[in-house]
């Protein structure tokens, strides 16, 4: 019996022992909790996107806390969570410009083809590595949907082989940037704007060769728009969103039809 009896309390005992150290060294130490930190990572929505620029909202929270940081970061949480930051800190609330995620390609299957037949796995940064990607665009849309994947919010769904992106539901987290393999997606402000819906920089006659709406450099756009708000760069039209005032001259003169306005209600259609 004894010698059952006698391991027995010796694990425990050691056991006990070992479970006392460990809550001494727990408490002995400790790292200081930041209750500022902690009320405001309360607030914020948890996302951890770091489209803030830091190490997700926790790392956002501890820099708010410490000063080192600006209420109005949080692209997902908006207004409301500036305000409630600002609250807490007991500062001024901090003014926040929403944005929203744009693709930048309108070259679904009515306006061009893959280049290949993809039978690999159905990703598009495992595709881009198979020879630029499977579009004959090689700055096209390739449709599977890494950025539909990244989303939390249910906002990009992919149509006819593009992405598209429901402004109403996006947040701004940035996750769908990074999680494109071919940068075709950007942030604009929402607002009432212009929008170029193309990322080709090839010249126009290459780009003619492989999508019929792709945006050919023509400097049509250019030339109408009365406010200098839109110029063609290697052969691309770019918007400048701060002079832009959304009258549309530009997407009606554009002969590729790949410039639409963005309205804050919902996307406008695409012009066939």
């Amino acid at each position: 019996m004894n010698e059952i009896l006698i391991p027995v309390l010796l694990v425990a005992g050691i056991g006990l022992v070992a479970g006392l150290g460990l809550a001494v060294a727990s408490i002995v130490m400790a790292v200081p909790k930041d209750e500022k930190a902690e009320e405001i990572l309360a607030v914020l929505p948890g996302a951890n996107c770091g489209a803030c620029g830091f190490s997700g909202c926790s790392g956002y929270a501890a820099a708010l806390a410490k000063g080192e940081a600006k209420p109005g970061l949080c692209a997902p949480g908006g207004a409301d969570v500036a305000a409630e930051v600002s609250k807490i800190l007991g500062v001024e609330g901090a003014a926040v410009e929403r944005q929203v995620a744009v693709v930048h390609c309108m070259g679904s299957y009515d306006y061009t083809s893959d280049k290949m037949e993809y039978q690999g796995i159905r990703s598009c940064a495992a595709a881009a590595l198979l020879a630029g990607g499977v579009t004959s665009c090689r700055f096209g849309c390739m449709g599977m949907g890494d950025c539909a994947s990244a989303c939390q919010y249910g906002a990009i769904e992919v149509c006819n082989g593009v992405a598209r992106i429901d402004p109403e539901r996006c947040k701004g987290c940035s996750m769908c940037i990074k999680a494109c393999p071919k940068q075709l997606i950007s942030f604009v402000p929402y607002k009432p704007q212009a929008v170029v819906r193309c990322s080709s920089c090839d010249k126009g006659a290459e780009t003619m060769k492989v999508c019929k709406i792709g945006c050919i450099g023509c400097k049509k756009c250019e030339r109408i728009c009365e406010s200098d708000a839109i110029h063609v760069v290697d052969f691309h039209a770019v918007v400048d969103p701060e002079k832009c005032t959304a009258c549309g001259k530009c997407a009606e003169a554009c002969p590729r039809h790949c410039i639409s306005m963005m309205n804050t209600a919902a996307e406008a259609p695409e012009t066939a």
